[in-house]
Parts: structure tokens; sequence; C-alpha cells
């Protein structure tokens, strides 16, 4: 069988999805890694065992099915950041998007002009989670490190390095490092001026639709030499697109261990109050949206800790989700802040912390499982409405990610935005996506191809509920506003005592 291998390369693992030539999505590979964090804010991961990890992937997916694919097309995690030397070794472990410590260089950031100048050119939020304010941190911190950096690069380029010897960068993992000029499409000379690093530095730029077909099998025995290889785009605008949401208006949801919103546009759109961002899927199509921390990692936390699971089953959810269903909307007035890991979209709060609030005695387990579930789709609510107030209609939502095995959970996200849901039933929305965008790259069709519009599930919002949940999502907004304060002196004191 002739297929396209996309390949997500994730925050917990690297997953390999076959899609055959009529779109489909019908095998998978997917190998996991940890996280380390040393030190708190700290998110750590080693790039060696990542690129492992992607060899797996393929490897396993090329024996399951006896053959090799036509064309490898790749998606990645976005904020990424490693420095290599002059032989691509890591001087220091990768920093992944949820590493914190750059928090203060942010903040300072923000303070001056040059935070919402940087913002309006890059499309990138300025936040702990950019490249950017990595690169500062560093510089900052570790200057004898800062010194011998031949390249800052992400985990994306990383493996690019190892399969052909040569730095290069698409176009949409660029756009979310704060490093390039949106509109310009070339690196941002305030933003290295700013990081205080130069040209040679940095990859050179190129299209999503770049391929190479040079490919020698020397690491990947099992594929074939000269596989074409897409250098692809990130894994937020490969999910828009294996899921059918990249025509203007489109919507994609994505709920994985955090959690985004994303609208396709022909223009970047800004949002000053809520910084959303603006990312390139391609040259003419942009990914604007907002990402929140606290996606499934909060969900796991609360089984994990609350019903004190060692280790976590599809059972496990799967009950405790069910018990949730029978509570009623609003967990009967208690109301969970979801901000276990600080907060990005739109309240960019690295301070901020989770809360439940309005506990009494009449509350149960079921009804904080509840809570959680309600507290991350209003995390997400918020993100909606800063992009509609931005002036990006949305009609429907495509939804991807874990969650969508979950009908209560798609219910309770359908009833809270007051949008019909439609469930895209694909192995992984981003990995699919990398292989619709090779479809146009290798030249099999001349548009990005859809899903089976037939595989597709709508859920509707029930009127009612949507409106018990209106009233419910104005108090977690205030919520937040009333305890910013007191989260801010609660964190500064924690770090005064570690």
């Amino acid at each position: 069988m002739k297929y396209i291998l996309g390949i997500d390369i994730g925050t917990g693992s690297t997953k390999a999805v076959a899609v055959d030539f009529d779109h489909r999505a019908f095998d998978s590979s997917q190998h996991f890694y940890a996280t380390q964090s040393p030190s708190p804010g700290y998110s750590e991961q080693h790039p060696e065992v990542i690129w492992q990890a992607f060899q797996k992937s393929i490897s396993e997916i090329v024996e399951k099915l006896g053959s090799a694919p036509v064309a490898v097309s790749l998606s990645s995690a976005m904020h990424s950041l490693i420095a290599v030397d002059h032989n691509g070794e890591s001087l220091l472990p990768m920093m992944t998007w949820a590493d914190q410590r750059s928090a203060g260089i942010a903040e300072r950031l923000l303070s001056e002009d040059l935070g919402l100048e940087l913002y309006q050119e890059t499309g990138t939020p300025v936040h702990p989670m950019s490249p950017l304010c990595k690169i500062i941190w560093i510089r900052e911190n570790q200057p004898q490190i800062f010194e011998k950096v031949a390249k800052f690069i992400s985990i994306k380029e990383y493996i690019w390095y190892r399969l052909f010897n040569s730095w290069e960068v698409d176009y949409s993992i660029a756009s979310c490092s704060g490093l390039m000029n949106t509109a310009q499409m070339q690196w941002s000379k305030k933003a290295l001026n700013t990081a205080g690093i130069g040209l040679a530095q940095l990859s050179a730029l190129v299209s999503t639709s770049y391929l190479r077909k040079d490919f020698e099998p020397q690491e990947l025995p099992f594929l074939e030499a000269g596989t074409p290889f897409v250098i692809g785009a990130s894994d937020g605008c490969l999910a828009n697109l294996g899921s059918g949401a990249f025509r203007p208006g489109s919507a994609a949801l994505t709920i994985g261990t955090s959690g985004a919103l994303r609208v396709a546009s022909d223009k970047a759109v800004f949002s000053m109050k809520a910084m959303t961002f603006s990312y390139h899927l391609d040259e003419s199509i942009f990914i604007n949206g907002g990402a929140v921390n606290n996606g499934g990692v909060a969900l796991k936390w609360h089984l994990k800790n609350i019903f004190d699971k060692e280790t976590l089953t599809a059972a496990d959810y799967d009950t405790a989700l069910r018990a949730a269903e029978n509570v009623r909307a609003g967990a009967n007035g208690l109301i969970f802040l979801p901000y276990l890991q600080g907060e990005r979209a739109p309240i960019w709060d690295s301070r901020s912390c989770g809360n439940f609030f309005g506990i009494s005695l009449n509350h149960h387990q079921q009804h904080f499982t509840r809570a959680v579930v309600e507290g991350i789709c209003f995390a997400l609510n918020d993100v909606l409405q800063s992009l509609t107030e931005s002036g990006q209609p949305v009609a429907e939502l495509k939804v991807s990610g874990g969650f969508v095995s979950s009908s209560v959970w798609l219910q309770i996200m359908a009833d809270i935005t007051g949008k019909k849901l439609i469930k895209v039933n694909t192995e992984d929305a981003s990995a699919t996506g990398a292989a619709y965008l090779a479809v146009k790259a290798i030249g099999l069709e001349e548009e990005y191809p859809l899903p089976n519009q037939d595989e597709m599930v709508a859920i509707a919002p029930n009127q009612q509920e949507h409106e018990t949940y209106k009233k419910y999502f104005k108090i977690y907004k205030k919520l937040y506003q009333d305890l910013k304060g007191t989260m801010h002196d609660l964190h500064d004191l924690q770090n005064e005592m570690i």
C-alpha cells in the first residue's frame, strides 16, 4: 500500500501516522519520553532521547506495514530551544514550551514599549515560553555557555540536522520563536538585537512545503535512499490542517496536555489585550489563536492526586468522567481556576496558580472532577471570546486531541462555548496535517486535502445549559481578577523560601 508518513514530534511523545492516498489515517506508532524539572520552573528534555523516539516510531510502522512510505513530513511542538555548538551538540538540555525560568525577563520586556513592539512584529506573545526570552535568560544567567553557542534551534531543527546535516527551519516554527518578522518573512533585526545574537546563529528560513530528496538512510536503514522529506510546520498550525480548519473563519480546538484554540485567516490578527498569537501555516495562511498551559494535565493531576492513583488507565478516566456526567452544570457551585502551571492566553500570568472556589460540605469527588473539566473549558472559552472580540467570527469548532474520546467532556465544551463541535476522527490531527501538507508539496494534489466528511461527528450545544454556563463564566473571569494580587504574593513567598 502507498502511504505518506506524518510525524508529530510532541512534548510527551513522537507519533508517526500513516495516511493513505484517500487521505485516511490508518495506522500509527508512538514512543514516549519524560520531561525533567531539576529546579522550580524548569522543563527540560534531552534531544538525543527524542531523536531515538523519532527513529523507533518510523521503524516500527514501516516494519508493521511491510513497506516504506512514499514521503515523510514533519510536525513539531512549538517554542522549544536548544543551544548547540559548532558540532551540533547540545550545550544544555532542551527547554520545552513549559519552561518558566525566563518569566522575569518576559515581565521586564512587557513593562517597556519594546514588549508590544516585538509582539506586533513577530506575532509571538512575550512570555517565558518564547525562545526569545529563553535566549536572553541564557545570556544573562549562563554567559559562559552563551559565548559557546553556534546555533539556537528548535527540536525540529535538531531532527532535520540529524537527517541532512543542514541548518534549516520552516516559516511556521520560526514564526512562533519570537525572532521572525511575520510580515516580511525574515528574521527580525529588532528581536535579534534584543536577544543579543547574530543572524549566523539562526537557521536558514524555508517554506513549510520545502522538501529534500537527498536522504541517505544510514541512521534510518528501514527507509529508501532518496525518500522525499517535507520539512512541514508546527503542531498547532498542522492540527488546523489535519482537522480541515484551514479556511478563514474555521476554528480548531485541541486539548492534549495543554490546549489551544486557533482560527485560520489570510492575515495576521493581533489583540493587545489578550496577546493572541499569529503563526504561519504557509506563506498565505495565518493561524491566529491562543494556547492554555493546563489542558489534560490538569485532569491527570486531579485523578492522580485526589483519587490517589499511582498510574492512570483509560478506564480510570472513563469512570471519573461518567460520574461527573451526573453532576449538573456548574458543579453545584464549585469553580476551578486551572492555572496549575501558570497560564498563557489570555491572562499571560506565569505567577497565577490553581484554585477551587466555593467548596462546601455538599461536594464530593464527582463535583471536583466536573469542576476541573469545566475549568479547562472555561479557560479555552476565554481564548475563544478574545478571538471573536478581535474580529474573527467562529461558527463551529473542529476538535482533536485526547479529550475527544470522552463524550462527556465534548458535551461540556459545546455547552460552555455555545458552539457546535465537529469531532474529526483522525489518529492525530497534527501528524495527519503534516501528511496533508506533503500531499500538496510532492505534487499529488494542487490543494490541501480535507478529512473524510463521513467520519466526522457533530456535537450540538444544549442552549439551556449554555445559559447556565454564561453565568458561571462571569464568576470565573472575576475570580482571577480578584485573586491575582494574592496569587502573586503567594508565588513570591514560595520563591523566597526555596
